[in-house]
């Protein structure tokens, strides 16, 4: 009994903790949707009829049921990957089912990852900014105030990430909910006065709207998914709180307070068209608004910092994946090993999305931005989850394709509606997700060449590995760790170190670190130890690509499986390159020089594998690609 009330207790836990991080982006959109949505279908000016609040308030709510509901919360919550969740999770389960290189769906995760990024910047600019223009209505001396005020608390967000999220987090579902059960209270009371807008669950309403109204009913549809943005963290948090707690919160708590709230609205831009200006805030009584104001501020930032960690997430399994240099990570939690944080990332979020705030300066500006960064991403999950139905849950092609078609359907619906805003903003998504997908597909080809490339010159280890037993060199106490991405051959830093100091170390280990599929990697398959002679091992660590590698605390593991060493008698050589361009590299001159740029940014990889510095010997050698 005991055992059981204390998984109640930690479900309901989970499901709290979930409201705050995976639904504050959802959470988020009343305060911009609806208004989006009507002035798109009217223009600004104009009052709106019954049947065009009806026809999008029943899209709307469908697009919630069909996209949210059916596809994540029914569907996509079960295509988990050892747990975890999100598309690059996703490419993992779908690479390893198809097998080989899959250039196809290295090609999706980054196009997913890349366009992430620029949900990561658009929605702190965008939900933080509509929050503050809440003042407008307290009073219009507010209005030259709203872009610095944002600016000042966008600041306060990214300076307080470097702490950790962990003991913010543990406020953001009560204040989460507390925000949930706002908006149904105003939006019930709105339905009171005017039921008929009930009949927008009807979806006839929703069709017959898009029918009648051809090219405006379309860019209406564009802005009528700004419902939905926030999915894809449903997805990514999957790890950090489970399928049940995400699922119960989901069809508990937020499905219905989001529904509650927009048929609200709808009732008061019926009751009054002029409402159209700020119907979210119009809502709620004169003597409430000021609370409502500092409670949406709380949500939006409690929104941005889900993406702000899904953006950190992201890039640590991009890293593992091999899609982008290593990066400084510094764990901010002793208890969840989900909790980093990114320095060089943090900066380029803050830049990015202050630069936003200062471009287009009013939510609506920023809302045309914002449908195509998600759309993308909405439409890639759609492509790999089919290949995960089809070969991983071993669905027949027709089960298949009549479960997933009526989503993508819907998916580039909503993309090619977006669309048509790319001259109004969209173009920033677009030009950031090419930037990053410039770079993720520089470093994975460029890395590939220079692998090659040096792979040509390298000696077979175990040829070289016999010859050395024949004829041994001079020997020296103690144990050298060889560290190489290739253990077939023999490292760089071995054949300098024979070639410069003409001795060998008694001890000789050809260490190599990979990453795994998995996102973790249990104890017992962390490390495989292979002896090649009396004086040589080749040692393998696998990480997953959730996992942030450390080297000795691997290395304490294989003490366990019979090698004897002592770290303080123990040097690790590394092999630092320094690239030069090639006159014919195979790739055009400014992927050349932007690899290079990369790889000279890159961590210290003494650093990245936590190896004590006072143990690492460094080998240069050029290399051109």
């Amino acid at each position: 009994m005991h055992a059981n009330s204390q998984a109640k207790a930690g479900f309901w836990g989970l499901a709290l903790g979930s409201i705050g991080v995976v639904y504050g982006d959802i959470g988020t959109s009343p305060l911009y949707a609806l208004r989006e949505s009507v002035l798109a279908a009217v223009g600004a000016g104009n009052p709106a009829s019954e049947t065009i609040v009806l026809g999008i308030l029943s899209l709307i709510i469908w697009a919630l049921l069909i996209v949210v509901t059916a596809k994540y919360v029914l569907i996509l919550l079960r295509a988990d990957n050892h747990g975890e969740g999100g598309t690059l999770a996703l490419m993992a389960l779908a690479r390893r089912a198809i097998g080989g290189r899959a250039t196809i769906l290295i090609l999706l995760g980054i196009i997913s990852g890349a366009l992430f990024y620029g949900d990561a910047i658009i929605t702190p600019a965008l939900s933080v900014l509509s929050a503050i223009e809440g003042l407008k209505i307290v009073t219009p001396a507010f209005e030259p105030y709203i872009v610095p005020i944002t600016v000042v608390i966008l600041i306060v967000l990214f300076a307080v990430q470097s702490h950790g999220t962990a003991r913010v987090a543990a406020f953001f579902g009560p204040i989460t909910l507390v925000w949930f059960a706002a908006l149904a209270a105003a939006g019930v009371w709105h339905i009171a006065s005017n039921p008929s807008v009930l009949l927008a669950f009807n979806p006839v309403y929703g069709v017959s709207f898009m029918l009648t109204h051809g090219l405006i009913g379309f860019l209406t549809l564009g802005a009528v998914f700004l419902v939905v943005t926030g999915s894809e963290a449903l997805y990514a948090d999957l790890g950090h709180f489970g399928r049940g707690p995400i699922r119960f919160a989901w069809l508990v708590v937020v499905l219905p307070a989001l529904t509650i709230n927009y048929l609200g609205q709808g009732a008061l831009v019926l009751a009054d068209p002029k409402a159209i200006e700020n119907p979210f805030f119009l809502l709620y009584p004169e003597w409430a608004l000021v609370p409502m104001v500092v409670l949406a501020t709380c949500a939006t930032v409690i929104a941005s910092q889900a993406v702000i960690t899904g953006a950190y997430s992201l890039t640590h399994q991009a890293i593992q994946l091999g899609l982008l240099p290593r990066m400084e990570i510094r764990h901010t939690s002793e208890a969840l090993a989900g909790q980093i944080y990114m320095p060089r990332i943090n900066t380029l979020l803050l830049l990015g999305v202050l630069l936003l705030v200062v471009l287009f300066r009013s939510s609506s500006a920023l809302a045309s931005a914002y449908g195509i960064a998600v759309t993308g991403t909405m439409v890639v999950t759609a492509l790999m989850a089919f290949i995960v139905i089809r070969k991983v849950w071993k669905w027949s092609l027709v089960a298949t394709t009549l479960l997933i078609a009526p989503f993508l359907l819907i998916d580039l619906t909503f993309l090619s509606a977006n669309m048509l805003k790319v001259f109004e903003g969209g173009w920033m998504p677009l030009a950031l997700g090419a930037t990053v997908m410039a770079v993720m597909y520089t470093w994975r080809r460029g890395s590939r060449i220079l692998f090659d490339k040096t792979r040509k010159h390298e000696i077979p280890l175990e040829g070289l590995v016999a010859s050395l037993e024949k004829k041994p060199p001079l020997r020296v106490p103690g144990t050298a760790v060889f560290l190489t991405s290739d253990p077939q051959s023999a490292p760089t830093a071995l054949m300098h170190s024979l070639k410069h100091y003409k001795v060998l170390h008694e001890h000789n280990v050809i260490l190599t670190v990979e990453t795994d599929p998995r996102p973790r990697v249990v104890e017992a398959e962390r490390v495989h130890i292979e002896p090649l002679s009396p004086t040589f091992m080749r040692v393998t660590l696998r990480f997953g690509f959730m996992e942030t590698p450390n080297v000795p605390a691997a290395l304490a593991i294989a003490r366990k499986l019979g090698w004897t060493f002592d770290i303080m008698s123990t040097s690790f050589f590394l092999s630092r390159r320094t690239l030069r361009p090639a006159k014919h590299s195979g790739m055009p001159r400014w992927q050349d020089r932007l690899f290079i740029g990369l790889a000279r940014s890159a961590n210290d990889a003494t650093d990245y594998f936590q190896i004590p510095t006072g143990r690492v010997v460094e080998v240069g050698t050029q290399v051109t690609v």
